[in-house]
């Protein structure tokens, strides 16, 4: 490793360290309540509903945008904005986070923080700082993200369910009801268990799911939920897919866990918006129709993603749907396989697909051996290359979803290909930070 790497990595340490420091003692201190939110797939989405219903009743704080690692969680804790690289802006934060402990101050009652792991141990390093008092579990799939990083996949979802393995007995763990995965791991510790789902043994039960129509137009999700055995009404707005009605089941769990009423969760639920670049649904050029799904992907994300997109044929059936899939990173050996078996999927769901980056070569190749044609498959090196194409192919009627593994900046399509200018808010990596990238 060259001395410049080794300072660079000498300093992130020393910064992680004095981070996870101050945020122990801020936590000693004021003693919130920790609702931690973990899992491979919808954590951001999990974490933002349960935000939107827990504010309903209670004063809380959550983790910005994705920010769920070793110096994110402790920035939410102190309250603090991403310094990114500025170091003025860093020495704030340790002004603040010093004022907090010297002074007293009027600190979040509940604390909902994102979890996540890049590499083994980043979960552990979370959890000698911040120890939970309600866990949630959003899904632990058949290959998740950053397997590269792992001996095998079950490694992975060992460390994304290291926070439950943190509650003390009898503390509150939610789990997806339709994960076979996390309900094993569940099953020996001594929690209050509490599962959401479409699962008929679900606590909170996702009962119906569809497409949401206004004016003939879908709009986002239209679902019913039953909660103590009365089924109820749960839209969620601006974004498709059956996974979106999951995290507001989540947050419905967590809030009757902490006391809310039945309508109390429910009002909460209809504060909440679904994240950038998860599922949202945004006007595109020509009178067509962006399902940005841009923020990152794994092969169990873009199946779903894929499925979401299905979902339009049965009120659409005019719509062309089309695929803009990007590579999908940090599979290791397994990637090869993935990216084929994301072609045979591709071909079963959409009518043109259009594979972005050097792996995506694989889906292209295997969508076509699955059966389509040379005339609907397109493969481009990069987003920029793929945006000018897709401006000018895509016409009315038409829905493009937009999906691939953060590195490959599929965002970049959905800047070029939205209809309205103004609605870039609503897609990811927006930040100054991120452009100059």
């Amino acid at each position: 490793m060259r001395p410049q790497s080794n300072m660079k990595k000498f300093l992130r340490d020393m910064v992680a360290t004095n981070m996870a420091f101050l945020a122990r003692i801020i936590l000693r201190k004021y003693r919130p309540k920790v609702v931690m939110v973990t899992g491979s797939v919808g954590k951001t989405s999990t974490k933002d509903a349960i935000a939107a219903v827990l504010d309903h009743r209670f004063y809380i704080r959550a983790s910005e945008k994705s920010f769920n690692s070793e110096f994110g969680v402790p920035l939410t804790i102190i309250g603090a904005s991403n310094p990114w690289t500025n170091f003025p802006a860093w020495a704030r934060v340790y002004l603040e986070a010093l004022a907090l402990i010297i002074f007293p101050n009027h600190y979040p009652k509940i604390l909902v923080l994102e979890v996540g792991a890049d590499s083994p141990g980043d979960l552990a390093k979370i959890l000698k700082f911040a120890t939970p008092d309600v866990v949630v579990v959003t899904r632990l799939p058949e290959m998740p993200v950053h397997v590269e990083a792992y001996a095998t996949p079950a490694a992975v979802r060992e460390e994304e369910f290291a926070p439950a393995y943190a509650l003390a007995p009898g503390r509150p763990l939610v789990v997806s009801a339709d994960d076979t995965y996390a309900r094993a791991l569940a099953a020996p510790l001594s929690v209050h268990l509490t599962t959401y789902g479409t699962s008929e043994d679900a606590d909170i039960r996702i009962v119906t799911d569809a497409p949401l129509l206004e004016d003939g137009k879908v709009c986002g999700m239209k679902g019913t939920v039953q909660i103590d055995g009365v089924v109820c009404d749960m839209p969620v707005y601006g974004a498709l897919g059956r996974p979106q009605l999951l995290a507001p089941a989540a947050a419905i769990a967590v809030g009757r866990i902490l006391g809310m009423t039945v309508k109390e969760v429910l009002d909460g639920v209809k504060a909440y918006q679904p994240p950038a670049g998860r599922g949202r649904l945004i006007a595109g050029k020509n009178g067509s129709l962006i399902l940005d799904d841009s923020y990152n992907a794994s092969p169990s994300a873009v199946q779903e993603a894929l499925s979401s997109l299905q979902l339009i044929r049965s009120v659409q059936p005019q719509s062309r749907l089309i695929a803009a899939i990007g590579d999908m990173l940090e599979l290791g050996r397994y990637s090869s396989h993935e990216h084929e078996r994301i072609g045979k999927e591709a071909a079963k769901k959409c009518d043109v697909l259009i594979a972005v980056g050097a792996r995506s070569l694989a889906i292209a190749e295997a969508a076509k051996e699955a059966g389509m044609s040379e005339e609907s498959v397109y493969h481009f090196n990069t987003a920029f290359e793929a945006a000018a194409f897709l401006k000018d192919f895509i016409q009315k009627d038409d829905v493009l979803l937009i999906k691939g593994s953060q590195s490959i900046r599929m965002e970049r399509i959905a800047e070029t290909v939205i209809a309205n200018p103004t609605d870039q808010k609503y897609l990811v990596r927006q930040d100054r930070e991120w452009k100059k990238r």
